[in-house]
């Protein structure tokens, strides 16, 4: 459709249009273009082409001067411009072309070919400037076109899931037809349409009616979301993929090109979301116990996270498990925790807790776990303490407990970033490895952020503890003393000073709970002495160390035990002294340990048990002698702290025996008759009643049984009768017979409590001098 017109325009008024005209023989300025070449001619040869520019013609312009205008001529008849309606033909073609595009139900066919069409459309925009009419009949078109669409729409309307096949084949065909218009009328919609400033494009056009008329008509939206709401809803209650269910993801798409994606399917979705939830929350909560709704509530998420994945958008995904979460456990948060965090604790379920957990926080409900769990951990020790028949094994259950709440502190319920999506469901399967498999490189920027300690669960711990050791005053400070003796006395046994210094570090992190500091002061303070009388500590080392950090991150006053150590070490110089003294006259051999009775936490007991001669002879030349060096200082021996080493000879072999000064007096008498009734060991010993019944059961119901009791029985009878087992075998040659020790004599309990009252006493006078 191309004419002269616009290919050449000459000028209308000018009469001179080539006067000024020069040729190319003008003089030359260095601002004139170089000469042109000529065009190589079929009868020139190649070197006389080469060279034709460079020579001048006769009569060429470069050998005169120019001395007038030229002037140029048309030959044949004068062009004519087209008349008014030359394009009239065109713009009807292209009207025709939209209503046949725009015609869902029309079986007619384009009238011309595309090419045709879009170069109709180009001169009826650019050369006519009709585009008003192709706007004008775009417009009607458009509209009759979305009025048709709409009322199909409504005609097959139906409140069922299939209602969305006839939307989805509307919007489909609908945009394929736009897209096929903004091609053809490219000059139309880039052209006529973007240069009127307050009009928008082609598609844009098309989209904003078809939004208007179709998708926002109430009854069609009605029907749409109902759809959606009886798909979702038939998926949920069936437990399986409906089968338009690879629709959805089409319908979407439909919507999101038309901007209603949001306001038709999203907020149906989360809606009927809601509301199922709600009913189905208030319905469970009647027929399932806790801990079954727990997982009934953790495999629906499951599931609606996989439906997300399946079928929805990433956009949504973190929305409907927000809205499924918070619609099941909402008002059930403390029913839930009341019932399942005791279950999860008592069986040490860390997984499941990290999943409880989670999931609470992510349905804002850490505060209720929190509480759940501050309750468990006050009754559980408060139920520790209060249990009489096992005290023994207080301070186990303690650090029991206490290990897995703190790993549970750094591991479930420590500070980390957000919790990403879907986190609730990554602690369902605890064997998963979260950094990937093994056979994989680790991707460290990959890795989630180090945990902090979350300080509330901290002082949760700590608060729980300390109150609960209020429950009975006194007695968890005195066993924790009580265990630290009897870890001390065990030693490490093969283990690394690290691990063994760990193990005791935990049981000292208990005293922190209780403030009874000065109980578990003073009974450290008395098992200590007794470990070093009797030499039962497993390592004079630890015992400074401990003694050391006692006094330094625990109590200030942990002095005492200092001053142990350093009788302990004068009493070495003292015997040293003595022995060098009196020379080597004899076979035995005295070892005695002079103590201040005020560095030591208990006194010497009048004891009435009878030696033998050569054994007072012993101890009347040492008072002799260290009278000697101190005068006006006074000795009281304390028997039941004492220890000697015997030589027993048996039928098959001789031994050494280790045993205390009680149960020495006692083998000694059977030097002389090898069967004693219990009444003459009595009378010949002196020994306490109740004493020599635990020595005598050391000796004769032990492991290492030296005598033989007659009658046959657990407990000693003032009518038994005891006799030298002279059959008595072992493999090693010394041996350590173990004392019966009693837990606690009246007389210690008394002495214990006198200066636990005399502390306090001497601090509350000081407090209110302070206050005077």
């Amino acid at each position: 459709m191309t004419d002269v017109f616009t290919l050449l325009t000459l000028p209308v008024s000018s009469k001179n249009a080539f006067a000024t005209y020069r040729g190319s023989g003008a003089v030359k300025d260095r601002s004139d273009s170089p000469p042109r070449k000529t065009p190589r001619l079929n009868t020139d040869s190649d070197s006389a082409s080469a060279s034709r520019s460079r020579q001048p013609s006769a009569g060429s312009t470069e050998n005169r001067e120019n001395t007038g205008p030229l002037s140029l001529s048309l030959i044949g008849a004068p062009i004519q411009p087209h008349h008014e309606h030359y394009y009239d033909q065109d713009s009807a073609l292209v009207k025709r072309s939209i209503r046949v595009l725009l015609s869902r139900n029309n079986k007619d066919t384009l009238p011309a070919t595309y090419d045709k069409i879009y170069n109709a459309c180009r001169a009826v925009i650019c050369v006519a400037k009709k585009g008003d009419g192709i706007s004008q009949s775009f417009k009607l078109e458009l509209e009759r076109c979305i009025g048709e669409l709409a009322q199909e729409l409504v005609s097959e309307g139906k409140s069922e899931v299939e209602y969305i096949l006839p939307i989805i084949e509307v919007c489909a065909w609908f945009e394929k037809q736009v897209t096929l218009l903004e091609s053809l009328l490219a000059y139309f919609d880039r052209k006529y349409l973007l240069d009127r400033s307050s009009s928008s494009g082609l598609r844009q056009i098309c989209y904003e009616q078809f939004s208007l008329r179709v998708l926002e008509d109430a009854t069609i939206q009605g029907w749409v979301r109902k759809s959606i709401e009886e798909w979702v809803t038939w998926e949920r209650q069936n437990n399986s993929e409906h089968p338009l269910r690879p629709h959805i993801p089409q319908l979407i798409s439909r919507l999101s090109h038309h901007g209603k994606y949001e306001t038709i399917f999203e907020d149906t979705y989360l809606t009927c979301t809601e509301n199922f939830y709600l009913a189905e929350s208030e319905e469970k909560a009647k027929e399932l116990a806790p801990i079954d709704f727990l997982n009934y509530t953790l495999q629906r998420i499951k599931d609606e996270i996989q439906r997300s994945k399946d079928v929805l958008p990433h956009s949504i995904w973190h929305k409907v498990e927000d809205m499924v979460m918070r619609s099941l456990l909402m008002g059930r948060l403390e029913w839930i925790v009341n019932s399942v965090l005791p279950q999860f604790m008592k069986t040490m379920d860390v997984g499941r807790l990290q999943a409880l957990y989670e999931l609470f926080v992510n349905v804002d409900g850490q505060q209720v776990v929190l509480a759940g769990f501050r309750s468990y951990v006050l009754e559980t020790v408060k139920r520790i303490v209060t249990d009489v028949e096992r005290d023994e094994e207080m301070v186990d259950r303690f650090l029991k407990l206490k290990a897995f709440t703190d790993t549970l502190l750094t591991e479930t319920f420590a500070e980390s970033e957000p919790i990403p999506l879907m986190g609730p469901l990554s602690s369902i399967n605890t064997s998963v490895n979260r950094a990937g498999s093994s056979n994989e490189p680790m991707d460290v920027d990959a890795l989630p952020p180090p945990k902090k300690v979350n300080r509330k669960w901290n002082d949760t711990i700590r608060d729980a503890f300390s109150a609960s050791f209020k429950a009975r005053r006194n007695k968890p400070a005195e066993m924790i003393a009580k265990y630290l003796d009897k870890e001390m006395r065990k030693g490490q046994k093969g283990k690394a000073d690290s691990v063994f210094e760990k193990e005791l570090d935990a049981v000292l992190e208990l005293s922190r709970f209780t403030e009874d500091r000065d109980v578990f002061r003073t009974f450290y303070h008395r098992q200590l002495a007794r470990r070093l009388l009797l030499q039962k500590s497993a390592s004079d080392d630890f015992e400074k160390a401990m003694l050391k950090k006692l006094k330094e991150q625990y109590d200030p006053e942990f002095s005492m035990g200092d001053h142990m150590f350093n009788d302990l070490s004068l009493s070495r110089d003292t015997m040293r002294e003595y022995l060098a003294h009196i020379g080597k006259t004899t076979n035995q051999q005295l070892n005695a340990m002079v103590l201040q009775s005020s560095f030591w936490p208990f006194s010497a007991k009048k004891s009435e048990a009878f030696l033998p001669p050569d054994m007072q002879n012993e101890l009347s030349k040492f008072t002799a002698f260290y009278k000697s060096k101190h005068q006006g200082h006074k000795l009281d021996w304390e028997h039941s702290l004492g220890t000697a080493t015997l030589k027993g000879q048996f039928k098959n072999e001789a031994k050494e025996l280790q045993v205390s000064l009680y149960q020495a007096l006692v083998l000694l008498l059977f030097n002389e008759e090898t069967e004693l009734t219990f009444a003459d060991i009595k009378e010949r010993t002196r020994i306490e009643d109740g004493e020599l019944r635990r020595t005598l059961q050391s000796l004769s119901l032990g492991k290492k049984r030296v005598l033989k009791k007659q009658p046959t029985g657990k407990d000693v009878k003032d009518d038994d009768s005891f006799i030298f087992n002279a059959d008595f075998t072992d493999p090693a040659y010394r041996i350590h017979i173990n004392s019966i020790q009693v837990k606690e004599t009246p007389e210690e309990s008394k002495k214990t409590q006198s200066l636990i009252e005399t502390d306090r006493k001497h601090v509350l006078d000081a407090a209110i001098v302070r206050m005077q």
